[in-house]
Formats: structure tokens, C-alpha cells, sequence
């Protein structure tokens, strides 16, 4: 079993900028990569971002490009978002997620909301 502990999100105005972290505890060795995700009300969850957890290789998704940036730190079984220029367009519940297979994500953080006025 992991476990994922997501921190960070919070208030914010447009423009401005968070931090998410991720820390995950438990059986993590088998780690193939962790991702991002988000969730506004009424919509669907949508893929924000991933990094694979050897080599370091990131995705993102096109809304964020530019704005926003994933990396980990494998000693600290941790994975950040920094999130920059954010817009209300932003405001979302944020989940880490965790992936031991190329195909699917096999475990889930609680989520942290992000909520960006304008």
C-alpha cells in the first residue's frame, strides 16, 4: 500500500502563485510515475501533469504549459507543482496520484483545493 499526503493549496488572486507537494510513504520502491490531476465542480477530473520517477521525463497538459512545473524529489518520496500565473480558470480540487504501470494510476491522495480569485 502507499499512501500520498497532499499539502499546499489555498487562497490566491489571479497572477499569483502555489506550491503542492506530495509525499508518499509506504511500499513506494515499485513508483513508475506520479502525476497531478484536478477536478472543478461539475467537470470532470482532468490530467494536469506527471513526471516519470527514474530519468524525471514530464508531462503537462496544454492549460498549463508554461505556467506550471512538476518535479520530485526521490529521496524525500516527494512530487511538487509549482504553479505560477494562476488564473480562476485554475480553481479546482488538486489530486496527487500515483502509478506503478505505464497504464493506469494505481493510488490517490485526499486532494487539496485550489481556489485563485479574479
Amino acid at each position: 500500500q502507499v499512501q500520498l499526503d497532499e499539502s499546499g493549496g489555498g487562497l490566491v488572486q489571479a497572477g499569483g502563485f502555489l506550491r503542492l507537494s506530495c509525499k508518499a510513504s509506504g511500499r513506494t520502491f515499485n513508483t513508475y510515475r506520479m502525476g497531478w490531476f484536478r477536478q472543478a465542480p461539475g467537470k470532470e477530473r482532468e490530467f494536469v501533469a506527471s513526471v516519470m520517477w527514474s530519468g524525471g521525463l514530464r508531462s503537462y497538459a496544454d492549460s498549463v504549459k508554461g505556467r506550471f512545473t512538476i518535479s520530485r524529489d526521490n529521496d524525500k518520496n516527494t512530487v511538487y507543482l509549482q504553479m505560477n500565473s494562476l488564473k480562476p480558470e485554475d480553481t479546482a480540487v488538486y489530486y496527487c496520484a500515483g502509478a506503478t504501470s505505464p497504464n493506469k494510476y494505481d493510488y490517490w491522495g485526499q486532494g487539496t483545493q485550489v481556489t485563485v480569485s479574479s
